[in-house]
Order: structure tokens, then C-alpha cells, then sequence
């Protein structure tokens, strides 16, 4: 099997809230991306030979002693660099250019800014003579370093681009990551192609034939233990780890009795139907709610969820399969978030969590751990899965527990699962599903007075929310015709006894969260 050898670009991450993005962006003009911290050594950067270094943003000034900082020797390496944002910023400042601080705002920029492009520079030489680019500075370049050109300006910014061609030095005051800027991937590729002088070998479908290679190599006859989720990466994982090794591989999958209407059903359906592999169901609701019983507190009820989900998982595990290779379904974000060199941890993911020390594999198996969700989800399409798992929206780890607020029972567990069905129910119907990142209904705990059949009704209120996003950093509440949220309404109040009122959330993100727990 003749397979590419992977070009690699690094992304240096300077606190910048678009680093993911970036190295999205580059994976999509099929090149492979890893992101770094700015505190990589210069000996770590040049054992990995990449083909290029990109520098993000971030929230700092780079003339502060206590910002981000990198040796000056990065720039002699011979690497071409694309600085963005403050990163663009920080090559000019290192470089011994000048970097000033806007005192009366005249070169601030926030938002949608008109630039002009020089139309020599290889960024820019294929595209028209200006476009709108996202800024978000406060300080700006005011000198260029010795040797660089500025390539483009905005009314209020001297140097929105530079360049060095000689040293393969480029740099951009705006984001061409984000979509707001009009042809910023364009000026990605042009950075990634004709300067860093990339093929564009990272493909999907030389991801799956690799990494089942790879895997077979590493697993030989042993076996591989698998916790599905159902959820879109641990499927998709469990999907290659099928490809590759068949019956070798065996899924648990956990019903905790907290997820959608007959999702468990369609969970095991699949996989028993699509692959060749050993399927083990944990039916254990009732464990479950005995366990939540009187609690209605989010974080406890999180807590619990959580910790009796890996005793009941790792109790089966214990009870015959804790040999061989134990398989995670972790994904590059996830690595990131959970923390990195001197990064911030900003939540621990829960194919995160250390294993029970009593249980000896022979070693951990994280076959999309490179791959971001969109490129997880592409590889999912091409090993058959259905594609109404693969584009799955987000589900949070504790099922509906955070979806019914206040005590869990079976009872109220039921009645959510019917009002969730019947919306997402009349949204595949009427086709608005596409329209929307993510859509669910709640039940608050709250109980209205109601007529219905000429009588009078004391029942529970159901919530419905529905966002669109890009990232799920910000979120806008979706803003679904009537028609259809009448719709909606009439239904579930008819079809689901012990519901007399339906609501809708018209909160963005901020103040709120996409979740109410």
C-alpha cells in the first residue's frame, strides 16, 4: 500500500481563541496541522522538520515583559512562518520592528475592516485589490522590521500585512482563519502552497488505510476493549478498530437509561448489523436512578452520573474482558482542552479520565486522536456508518440528567424522551433540522394551570431550545418559523400525557449556555 508521507505545519499557540481554527483551516486544504505551545523548544521544532510555523493570536501586548515570548533563532531556522493577530505582531516586535499601543483608539480595530492588498505579495496575487478582514487589536505595527515590506493597510492600520520573501517571513494584523475575512483560506493556501511549498498529501482516505494498517501492526491477535458511547467519535473509533481487527474488537456500551427515545435500541442495532465485532449492552436505568434519587443539584447530579457510569463500566470490564488493548475514542481537542504543557485545563474530557490502577492492559489505543470533529465525521461517511450518527448533534455526557431539572425519575426521564422524539420528529419532517446546530427540549419543573377538554389542568411545562453556531463558543438562539413551533407545540401537548404548556428559549450564548445544566 503506497501511502503519502505526512507533510506537517505547526501551529504555535500564543493564547489566541482561534488556534483550533487555524489548524482547521489547514487540514482543509489537505495538509496536516498540529497545534503547539508557544513554549515548544526550538530543539522539539526542528526534531519534528515542519513544513511551516504558524503563530496565533492572543490577548496580550507583546511589548509587556510578562506576554508570550519566542527566541529570535525560530526565524533563522529556515521554516517559513505566517504570524497572525498578535502573532504577526510579535514577529515585527522580535525582529526589532515597532510595535505601539493605540493611546487614543485611532488604530484600534474590532470587527469588519475594509484592507487594501499589494498585489505583488504572494498572499495576495491571485485575489482583487482589497476585502473585508477581521481585526481585533488594540496595539499595531507602526515600523516594519529591517528587510520586511508592508503588503497591505486598512484606513486606520499602517500595517495590516508585511513581508519578507527572502526569509519566507510573512505576517497578517487580521484573521484569514475566521469566515467574516473574504478570501482568508485563499491566503492560507497561498501560505501553504507557495511558500512552505506543501502537496497536500493529508487526506481522509489516506487516513483510514494508514491507521488500519497501523493498528493491525500494533494489536496483532490480542484483543481490544472499546466503551461505546454511541456518540459520534467513540462510533466512528469503533467503526475503524473494525475495520481493522474485527471480532478481535469488543464494544461495552453503558445504557444508563438517560438518553433519547429508543437511542439505545438504534445504538446496538447498528453495530450488531454494520460490523464485525463483539457488542456487550449494560441495561442499568435502574442503578441509575436509585443512585439520583433526592438529588437535584446540577453538579452532584453530574457527579454521580459520572462516577457510577465508570463503576458500572469498569465492573464489566473486570469481569471478563481486562486483557489485551483498551481503545478510547479521543479526539485532538480533546487533547488540547484537556490541557497542554503550561496551558490552562478548561474542562477534562471523559476519555480523559485515569483508568482504575487494578485493571492491566497492554496498552492504550486512540485512533482518531489527530483528527478534528469535522474530519472524525468524514471518516465516519466513508466507513459506512449511518449518517444520521455521524452528524449526530452534541449530546451532552449525562444523557437528559441536565435536561431535567431538578430530581431524576424514571417518570420524568419518560416524559422528556416523548416531548425530544416528537420535536425531533416534526423537524426531520419539515426538513429545519439542517438549519440548526443543536435542538432539544427540557423539563424545567415547572408546573402551569391549563384548560384542556373543558377542564381545568395542573401539569408540567416543557422548554424548548434550538441555537445556531459556528464554533459553540458563542451561540444565537435559531429563530424557527412559527408555523413549525406551533406545530411542535400542538404535538407535544396532544401526544405526551402531563403536558399542558410549551415554551420557547430566545437566549443567546451569552449570558446563557446551550445546556441549562
Amino acid at each position: 500500500m503506497n501511502i503519502p508521507e505526512k507533510e506537517l505545519v505547526i501551529v504555535l499557540d500564543f493564547g489566541g481563541q482561534y488556534n483550533q481554527l487555524i489548524a482547521r483551516r489547514v487540514r482543509e486544504c489537505n495538509v496536516y496541522c498540529e497545534i503547539l505551545p508557544y513554549t515548544t523548544s526550538i530543539e522539539k521544532i526542528k526534531e519534528l522538520s515542519p513544513s511551516g510555523l504558524i503563530f496565533t493570536g492572543g490577548p496580550n501586548s507583546v511589548y509587556d515583559e510578562n506576554s508570550p515570548h519566542i527566541d529570535k533563532e525560530i526565524f533563522e531556522l529556515g521554516i517559513p512562518v505566517l504570524g497572525i493577530c498578535y502573532g504577526c505582531q510579535l514577529m515585527a516586535y522580535t525582529l526589532d520592528g515597532v510595535v505601539t499601543a493605540a493611546i487614543d483608539n485611532s488604530s484600534c480595530e474590532y470587527g469588519m475592516a475594509k484592507a487594501y492588498y499589494k498585489a505583488d505579495d504572494v498572499l495576495f496575487n491571485s485575489l482583487p485589490e482589497s476585502g473585508t478582514s477581521w481585526m481585533s487589536h488594540r496595539d499595531y505595527i507602526s515600523q516594519v522590521p529591517s528587510g520586511f515590506t508592508v503588503t497591505a493597510h486598512t484606513d486606520v492600520c499602517p500595517v495590516a500585512a508585511m513581508s519578507c520573501p527572502e526569509r519566507n517571513l510573512y505576517g497578517v494584523q487580521f484573521h484569514p482563519e475566521v469566515n467574516h475575512t473574504e478570501n482568508g483560506k485563499e491566503m492560507l493556501r497561498a501560505f501553504l502552497y507557495n511558500v512552505c511549498k506543501c502537496k497536500g498529501t493529508w487526506k481522509m482516505e489516506n487516513f483510514i488505510d494508514q491507521t488500519v494498517d497501523e493498528l493491525r501492526q500494533e494489536i496483532g491477535d490480542k484483543g481490544v476493549v472499546l466503551g461505546l458511547s454511541g456518540g459520534v467519535d467513540s462510533s466512528v473509533a469503533a467503526a475503524l478498530l473494525s475495520k481493522a481487527v474485527g471480532k478481535q474488537l469488543t464494544c461495552v456500551f453503558v445504557d444508563q437509561g438517560l438518553m433519547r427515545k429508543d437511542e439505545g435500541d438504534y445504538v446496538e442495532e447498528t453495530f450488531t448489523k454494520l460490523f464485525d465485532m463483539n457488542f456487550v449492552r449494560v441495561n442499568c436505568q435502574e442503578t441509575f436512578l436509585s443512585k439520583l434519587k433526592g438529588i437535584d443539584e446540577p453538579e452532584a447530579k453530574r457527579k454521580v452520573i459520572g462516577e457510577e457510569f465508570y463503576k458500572v463500566f469498569w465492573d464489566k470490564i473486570r469481569e471478563d474482558y481486562g486483557t489485551g488493548y483498551f481503545a478510547q475514542g479521543t479526539i485532538y481537542p480533546d487533547r488540547i482542552e484537556s490541557g497542554k504543557g503550561d496551558a490552562a485545563t478548561i474542562k477534562t474530557h471523559h476519555n480523559q479520565v485515569k483508568r482504575p490502577e487494578d485493571i492491566k492492559f497492554e496498552g492504550v489505543i486512540e485512533p482518531l486522536k489527530d483528527l478534528f470533529k469535522d474530519e472524525v465525521r468524514i471518516v465516519g461517511e466513508m466507513l459506512g456508518l449511518p449518517h444520521e450518527l455521524v452528524w449526530r448533534q452534541p449530546f451532552p455526557g449525562p444523557g437528559l440528567g441536565v435536561r431535567i431539572i431538578g430530581e431524576i425519575t424514571a417518570e420524568r426521564v419518560k416524559l422528556l424522551q416523548e416531548a425530544d422524539a416528537v420535536l425531533r420528529d416534526e423537524m426531520t419532517k419539515c426538513g429545519y433540522e439542517k438549519e440548526l446546530s443543536q435542538f432539544f427540549a427540557v423539563l424545567p419543573g415547572v408546573k402551569t394551570v391549563g384548560v384542556m377538554g373543558d377542564s381545568r389542568t395542573y401539569d408540567e411545562l416543557i422548554a424548548i431550545r434550538a441555537v445556531t453556531t459556528d464554533d459553540f463558543m458563542t451561540a444565537d438562539w435559531a429563530k424557527i418559523p412559527y408555523e413549525i413551533l406551533g406545530r411542535v407545540s400542538n404535538r407535544i401537548i396532544n401526544e405526551v400525557e402531563h403536558v399542558n404548556r410549551v415554551v420557547y428559549d430566545i437566549t443567546s450564548k451569552p449570558p446563557g449556555t446551550v445546556e441549562w445544566e
